[in-house]
């Protein structure tokens, strides 16, 4: 029996955020750019912080609007240039672009134009460019506009938008989506209306985003899980001050989009020439995602919960340098709101205390330091397994999870000493590696071997698919190839911001 319990009803969503959609394009007769803000496909916060979203519920939406919907991508130079990650996929927003064309492609649908924003001759940015080309997409470049946003004549001028190149579309709605925020996809939007109006066309612009949800009080955890999700950004949410004083309506918006309210809607008006219909940022979106909340108790520990995987993802992420501290301070405040310490996740002390358990009393042979691993299984149950000579923690957690699932004893050999003895000799003899214990991705090959001969093997593997969802944390950060084989089984990993070892490199 499964102790998920859901708080969101897709089809509902789908229901109203299609209608909502259809009106705001008839609003602007019959062209509307759409700002496209999140995770278009796999958006795994969403589902996390609303158990029962689809993941690619958006995705299902556009395929409803398929005959009246083109797609543009963003990415800015700078990403590019610097090779930023996106987190769950773990890896690059250019790498991202790419699967994200080849995911929509695989929806039946097609993306017009990849539009590098904000472009400064980056030579990275050449090279993605020349990639786009050589597979037959078309590629725009944006350049810097001087003094953007605020020298609002400027770029309402030739020398601003009118300087980008015009994206020819033909579907009354244009989908502008980019791998992360910051990707230039609201300038694009503006920039594609300001030619329309140039060539007669009445184009209007909004906005999708589902976070923070509008309709949701501002302290509610799942809105306060959108600000640890950006904490990098140092995005705060607030209640809309203009949407309050425009309909005396208290609704929630976040500091961006407020802050630049103003100067959007003063740009807006020198496009079109007339005031726009917008009073509020609120009144720009299309954002039906709270209406469709089923079980708002369920969300709000939800949402409680994301805080706390934010908390440690920005931790480690610290550790490694790649993060400021502050951002872990701004996620360490939010905690205090509600309370939350980090054993509130529940697979945090059961990890530590199997750490802890075994450092006292350690395997023969046993190197470096002692790493616990916990998970809890879709019925509640939890397990916990540290690192042994033979097999890091995070594949002895999964192998006893598949055989406590597949209900075998839990001490059985699923994996054959005769498919284990090579890979530890590759990796010791022949590789040169002095670990020879196998990480999670080994482990799963080597089960996989093990299962066309073993009955039992087969068996186990065959519970792996279970795994997806499930909740674990470790008190030490993975290798890669633990970190790779836990993502692809759909696992949703934390860690401890300490590492396994002192080397200073891991391969």
């Amino acid at each position: 029996m499964s102790i998920h319990k859901i708080a969101f009803d897709n089809d509902r969503y789908l229901t109203e955020q299609s209608k909502a959609i259809r009106e705001r394009i008839d609003s602007f007769g019959g062209k509307l750019y759409l700002e496209f803000g999140g995770k278009l496909l796999f958006d795994y916060h969403a589902s996390r912080v609303l158990p029962g979203f689809d993941p690619n519920v958006k995705m299902r939406l556009l395929r409803r609007l398929k005959d009246e919907v083109e797609i543009i991508l963003c990415i800015f130079a700078g990403d590019i240039e610097r090779g930023k990650v996106r987190a769950d996929f773990g890896i690059t927003y250019d790498a991202d672009t790419l699967k994200l064309i080849d995911d929509i492609r695989d929806w039946g649908l097609s993306v017009r134009g990849v539009v590098i924003t904000r472009y400064a001759d980056q030579p990275a940015a050449d090279t993605f460019r020349r990639k786009l080309e050589r597979h037959g997409i078309q590629s725009y470049i944006h350049r810097p506009i001087p003094g953007y946003p605020n020298d609002v004549g400027l770029v309402v001028s030739d020398q601003g938008y009118g300087a980008n190149p015009f994206i020819e579309t033909e579907a009354p709605l244009v989908v502008v989506n980019a791998p992360g925020p910051n990707s230039g996809k609201m300038g694009t939007c503006l920039s594609q209306v300001f030619h329309e109006h140039r060539r007669g066309v009445t184009a209007g612009y909004a906005k999708f985003e589902t976070f923070p949800i509008w309709n949701l009080p501002l302290k509610h955890p799942v809105n306060v899980a959108y600000e640890a999700a950006t904490a990098e950004l140092r995005d705060v949410n607030l209640i809309d001050p203009h949407h309050l004083e425009a309909h005396g309506e208290t609704v929630v918006n976040y500091n961006r989009d407020v802050e630049a309210f103003p100067l959007l809607r003063e740009i807006l008006e020198r496009i079109t020439g007339d005031a726009p219909p917008y009073r509020s940022p609120t009144d720009m979106g299309v954002n039906c995602a709270g209406f469709a909340i089923v079980d708002d108790d369920v969300a709000q520990e939800a949402g409680k919960q994301e805080i706390l995987r934010r908390y440690f993802r920005y931790a480690c992420d610290a550790a490694l340098g790649l993060e400021e501290e502050e951002s872990v301070q701004r996620i360490e405040s939010l905690m205090r709101q509600f309370g939350l310490r980090q054993t509130h996740r529940v697979v945090v002390a059961l990890a530590r205390e199997t750490a802890e358990a075994a450092r006292l009393e350690p395997d023969k042979g046993h190197q470096g330091a002692f790493v616990g691993a916990a998970m809890q299984l879709p019925d509640g149950r939890l397990v916990s397994a540290h690192n042994t000579p033979t097999v890091h923690a995070a594949a002895a957690l999964v192998l006893l999870a598949v055989k406590t699932l597949a209900e075998l004893p839990t001490g059985l050999d699923i994996i054959s000493d005769s498919v284990v003895e090579p890979i530890a000799q590759l990796r010791g003899e022949i590789l040169g590696r002095k670990e020879i214990s196998l990480n999670l991705e080994e482990t799963l090959i080597a089960l996989a071997i093990s299962s066309t001969t073993n009955p039992t093997a087969k068996v186990a593997m065959e519970q792996l698919t279970k795994l997806r969802g499930c909740e674990m944390h470790m008190t030490h950060l993975p290798t890669p190839g633990d970190e790779k084989g836990l993502r692809r089984l759909g696992v949703s990993l934390t860690c401890d911001p300490a590492f396994a070892s002192n080397k200073l490199f891991a391969s």
